[in-house]
């Protein structure tokens, strides 16, 4: 049987998915003019598919501060835009070189490579439109402070960084301290601003999130883990996207340093830890505690 909590997380994944989808669909309007195809890539990679896992911890990390749903949705859209752009180029030949992603072909599958660069340089900019405009937020101070939070999770100390360390991953056997500082910039770097977002939007100050960012520690690392044990053992058609190709490309992933058991034992552990940095929140927090769970559950 399904409990009370996993349905509510269901309810609220279906309903952050499909609000982002309805803001993407406003926010890419197709214009009549030969910028057309640029709009039509973008929306062919960011609506329709994935998890919206970022979206909805903002959305979660937002409803423990009692900030709106529109600030927080449109928070939640900056960070979905920047992580599908971080996605369509990491797609590309001169990086991971995959012909699939959420269940359909990759943008320089479906159209070209010139289409893919700026497609994904114009949902980079549009991230950042986003959390600069007074729709999502009234405070200049707070929409600051997001953008530069956002800049320093997405750039050389966060996700560019983490991409940059997995390319000499291809020529190099890293250990599992340097695979674990790789994966926190990568994937980690963006997910702890999502908590991180959700209290920014609250003005809480940086003192106050340190539960938060401790929590989004552990479950980065715990997507991380699941993600690879999905690349080991699940099936290209359910994750949507190549399986086995960080094997083929002989990259250390936690479960080759690991093993299978023990890796799933770490991400369940990183779990536990996530859930218990939560202790000060009561139920507000169950969102982010079911999620939490969901992480090392989820098929793809």
């Amino acid at each position: 049987m399904t409990s009370p909590v996993s349905l509510s997380l269901a309810d609220a994944m279906q309903s952050v998915a499909a609000e982002i989808d309805d803001l993407f669909d406003q926010v890419l309007a197709v214009p009549d003019d030969p910028r057309a195809v640029l709009y039509e890539a973008m929306r062919h990679a960011a609506i329709g598919g994935g998890k919206r896992l970022r979206p909805l911890l903002v959305f979660a990390s937002a409803n423990l501060f009692n900030v709106g749903r529109t600030a927080a949705l449109r928070t939640g859209l900056a960070i979905e835009a920047l992580h599908v752009y971080s996605l369509v180029h990491d797609d590309m030949p001169c990086m991971d070189d995959d012909d699939l992603r959420r269940g359909k072909p990759t943008v320089h599958k479906q159209w070209d490579e010139a289409i893919a660069v700026l497609a994904g340089d114009a949902l980079h900019a549009l991230a950042f439109e986003i959390v600069a405009d007074p729709e999502t937020h009234a405070d200049p101070f707070v929409r600051a402070e997001l953008a530069l939070e956002l800049a320093k999770a997405s750039g050389p100390a966060g996700m560019a960084g983490g991409q940059m360390m997995d390319l000499v991953a291809e020529e190099t056997t890293f250990d599992l301290s340097t695979t674990t500082r790789l994966q926190q910039l990568k994937t980690g770097a963006l997910i702890s601003f999502c908590l991180e977002a959700g209290a920014i939007l609250g003005r809480v100050p940086p003192e106050g999130r340190r539960g938060l960012r401790a929590y989004a520690r552990d479950i980065g690392l715990a997507f991380q883990i699941a993600d690879d044990l999905l690349d080991v053992e699940g099936d290209a058609e359910v994750v949507g996207k190549a399986t086995g190709k960080d094997a083929d490309a002989g990259k250390a992933t936690f479960v080759s340093l690991l093993g299978i058991e023990r890796a799933r034992t770490q991400a369940t552990m990183l779990v536990d830890q996530a859930i218990a940095h939560l202790s000060s929140f009561g139920a507000e927090a169950d969102l982010l505690r079911a999620i939490a769970r969901y992480v090392v559950e989820r098929d793809h």
